[in-house]
């Protein structure tokens, strides 16, 4: 192919990314509405300057737009959590990833915000799937935010990456709408490695990663209560940049939360116990082997990122993984939210079919709407602004033709900040430009 058509293939994508039209006041009548927190039948959703103002079973206002739901299914977008959707576009190509720092100079500090691509071909795919907002998260050993495959860092870990330290930096959160704008809360968390990939880069112990991480945070607080002495020299060397120690500051006083990807039931009863000791803010996230103690996490007031099909021992760390886990965790009371699968970027949009393996698993209906939802929104502060169908929230709307974790069901309208997005992507715009228009050999027919 020349590349005279790929620019022109690539330029054509790119246009479904074109700044959006001026607000509008829409109505959506007459479908089955999921609010997030409960299920309204034949109701009205109505969406002006961006925000929803009200949902209930009355009629569409005068003069708005309306939008004939019956038969269907209206719910808020869904939220991908641990995703690196607009940090990463192939896989293979190390120059499009930028959720991942091999920097030795830099650690907790990286802000992942700098560089997103409100432009990438994996928001539209994503919004196809009813997604609208993005957790984006950087990259560490043994992490899923953002697939990359394992030999395209060179002297890494066990598991192809590279990290100059026990941080790898700082996620954001955005909304997936069409446009330049897609920032909506930069440094969010920060993010961490520990169990077997953590104690990778301690020297290889699970607990000299401890220690270490102790006394990180120590020399955090130094550095905090003596920053006058820091710039004049008058405070003994400390191990990270002057950059990496006013970034952990949020977290050393718990104002930041943490999102600690661990597997094992040991390994997250010690970070619980670290988070006690530290008085730091912990998400976890994988806890694959949290059923065995959903206890513990519950009362500490923990939520959880976690795939409900990631339920194979794949290794030590994972010997009891179960397909029940959500389950288990949802019962005892832990907050949680589905994530999609390899990173939750190219398969973000499969995060709804995680949720109804949940569901048929035992995880309650509502508690999987909810953990695609409210739950995400709750976990990262933003509680009230996203991931609800409610006044005040963002128009973050998605009309589905039927059952949402139904994976036949396709959304016939898609709405970010009020928004109404294109239902097209770059998959499906190849699809048709190479759809065979002669008929098809016998076999393929049928």
């Amino acid at each position: 192919m020349r590349l005279s058509h790929i620019l022109a293939g690539a330029v054509a994508a790119l246009s479904l990314a074109v700044p959006a039209m001026a607000q509008e006041t829409v109505a959506i009548v007459g479908g089955r509405i999921l609010t997030g927190n409960s299920v309204i039948e034949n109701g009205t959703v109505v969406i002006r300057d961006g925000k929803i103002v009200s949902v209930g079973s009355g009629g569409a206002p005068s003069g708005a737009r309306v939008i004939d739901a019956a038969g269907k299914t209206v719910a808020p977008g869904f939220v991908a959590v641990d995703s690196g959707l607009a940090g990463t576009e192939v896989g293979s190509v190390s120059g499009t990833n930028e959720l991942r720092n091999s920097a030795n100079t830099l650690s907790a500090a990286f802000d992942i915000s700098y560089g997103l691509d409100p432009w990438s071909f994996t928001l539209p795919v994503a919004r196809l799937g009813g997604i609208t907002r993005a957790i984006v998260v950087p990259q560490h050993p043994g992490s899923s935010g953002g697939h990359v495959h394992e030999d395209e860092t060179a002297g890494a870990g066990d598991r192809g990456y590279q990290t100059p330290g026990l941080f790898a930096g700082q996620a954001a959160i955005i909304n997936l709408g069409q446009g330049s704008n897609i920032l909506v809360k930069p440094r969010v968390a920060m993010v961490a490695p520990f169990g077997e990939a953590g104690a990778g880069i301690a020297g290889g112990a699970r607990g000299a990663q401890f220690v270490l991480f102790k006394e990180t945070l120590s020399e955090v607080r130094l550095y905090a209560r003596n920053k006058s002495a820091y710039e004049r020299a008058g405070l003994r060397d400390l191990s990270l940049s002057r950059a990496d120690l006013e970034a952990l500051i949020p977290v050393a006083n718990g104002t930041m939360p943490l999102i600690v990807t661990v597997h094992r039931a040991s390994d997250i009863q010690q970070v619980l116990r670290l988070a006690r000791e530290e008085g730091i803010k912990l998400i976890l996230d994988g806890a694959e082997e949290g059923w065995l103690v959903a206890g513990d996490i519950a009362s500490a007031g923990v939520p959880v990122l976690l795939n409900p099909i990631s339920n194979l021992p794949s290794d030590f760390e994972m010997r009891a993984a179960r397909a029940e886990n959500a389950a288990a965790l949802n019962a005892a009371g832990v907050v949680i939210a589905i994530k999609g699968n390899e990173g939750s970027t190219h398969r973000a949009r499969e995060a709804r079919y995680n949720a109804g393996n949940a569901v048929s698993h035992g995880l309650p209906y509502g508690a999987a709407i909810a953990a695609l939802t409210v739950n995400p929104a709750k976990i990262f502060g933003m509680a009230g602004q996203f991931g609800q169908i409610a006044p005040g929230a963002a128009g973050d709307v998605v009309v589905w033709s039927g059952d949402p974790l139904e994976p036949l069901s396709q959304p016939s309208a898609v709405f970010v900040n009020g928004v109404e997005q294109p239902l097209t992507s770059r998959p499906l715009m190849l699809r048709d430009r190479y759809r065979q228009q002669t008929p098809m050999p016998p076999a393929y027919r049928n």
